[in-house]
């Protein structure tokens, strides 16, 4: 069993920044504060931040890299070994890929979905990141319940979120770009594309029943569920009578409010809080944080903008970097109910990340841990190996 230690940092521990020498051994954190071993390996992390690895619930960039521009496939093993080592470049050891499974055909296919899931199961153990998938069920996907149903019982799915995006597609039919880019997804012609959704809008009748039943399965399999975009109050309570119990992205501040007072766990995109605002021209994340109505920042669509967000909210004043790293590490344990990791404690997963914080705005990964394996590391002349007891230890003796 290989042993290393991480001496020098400032390690974040129990919600301060602290001096002291971790002992890592196998995949876990088995001591603070220790001497290092003779023998043993050693990373010396003076000046930088010794931070617990940062945990995405919902990245889907690993898209880019399956279909860079529109209709051009890469094969799905390539994109996803490229993508574990953007995620691993920017800091993140726990990934889930959100997985769009919708009524179109394309990129958000049942056979893309199908090649996914079977694609992340075999190359698991060949990734750095512990990689997990998430899926992203478009509701009115009604043929898809059967085999969903199937994937949940099987344990096959790690997180699972109801999205609704169809009164934006058919808003969307009237507008030339966002018309160009939903059709060009999928591979169809304009007619075939409105013709399809056409049947496939016919069908509302039956999404409530559907989601009951899939939100049923999801509890009795122990999946944790996420409803995406909730866009009211009402909407959030309903789902959370169904037990869905994160609310990923909601619209407003009211509806953020609900699920606070709610006990649920609030998801905001990253990248959001980096920007300076949302993308969509919805909830500025940045103001949510401050008002206590976000517990987790995921990567959403860019792997950078976690750890960018972190030290832009401390920068910002809106929190200090301890608390502000929570929103990426601890805070997403909790959400996905993974208690071995998300804060730096004997006992839990070795997931670590070492940062040159120099530059507030602009942190720099210099070492990743990722089960108590270096995984990444840009500066080697940080590693170091103990011939001998140091001497303060001797002495101390």
């Amino acid at each position: 069993m290989t042993s290393i230690s991480i001496e020098g940092g400032q390690a974040l521990l129990g919600g301060e920044f602290v001096e002291t020498t971790l002992r890592i051994s196998g995949r876990d954190i088995t001591a603070l504060d220790s001497v290092p071993q003779r023998g043993t390996f050693g990373i010396d992390a003076s000046g930088l931040k010794v931070l617990p690895g940062i945990i995405d619930l919902h990245g889907d960039a690993f898209e880019r890299q399956m279909m860079p521009r529109p209709g051009v496939d890469f094969p799905v093993d390539v994109a996803l070994a490229d993508s574990d080592r953007q995620a691993i470049a920017n800091g993140i050891t726990t990934v889930f890929h959100a997985t769009t499974w919708s009524w179109e055909p394309g990129l958000r296919s049942a056979d893309n979905a199908r090649q996914l899931l079977e694609a992340i199961e075999a190359l698991r153990p060949e990734l750095a990141a512990d990689t997990r998938f998430h899926l992203r069920h478009e509701t009115y996907n009604l043929d898809a319940e059967a085999e969903i149903a199937q994937w949940l019982s099987g344990g096959r799915i790690d997180l699972f979120a109801f999205n609704d995006h169809m009164d934006s597609t058919v808003a969307n039919l009237a507008k030339p770009q966002k018309r160009s880019r939903m059709v060009e997804r999928t591979g169809l012609s304009s007619e075939a594309f409105d013709g399809l959704v056409g049947r496939v809008v016919s069908r509302g009748h039956e999404v409530p029943g559907s989601i009951a039943r899939l939100a049923q399965a999801a509890r009795d399999a122990g999946v944790r569920m996420l409803s995406h975009d909730d866009e009211s109050p009402a909407m959030r309570r309903a789902f959370r009578a169904q037990g869905v119990g994160i609310a990923e992205f909601p619209v407003n501040e009211e509806t953020a409010r609900e699920a606070a007072e709610g006990g649920d766990f609030i998801v905001f995109g990253a990248p959001n809080v980096v920007r300076g605002g949302s993308h969509t021209g919805w909830t500025k994340a940045a103001d949510m944080v401050a008002e206590g109505l976000c517990s987790v920042l995921a990567s959403d669509y860019y792997y950078p903008a976690q750890l960018l967000a972190a030290f832009r909210l401390a920068a910002d004043g809106v929190l200090p970097l301890a608390d502000a790293w929570d929103l990426i590490s601890a805070g997403p344990a909790s959400a996905a109910g993974l208690a071995d990791r998300g804060i730096l404690a004997e006992g839990r997963r070795a997931d670590i990340i070492l940062v040159d914080d120099e530059a507030p705005l602009r942190p720099r990964i210099v070492g990743v841990l990722a089960a108590g394996r270096v995984v990444h590391l840009t500066e080697a002349d940080r590693l170091t190996r103990f011939t001998t007891v140091p001497r303060k230890a001797v002495a101390a003796a």
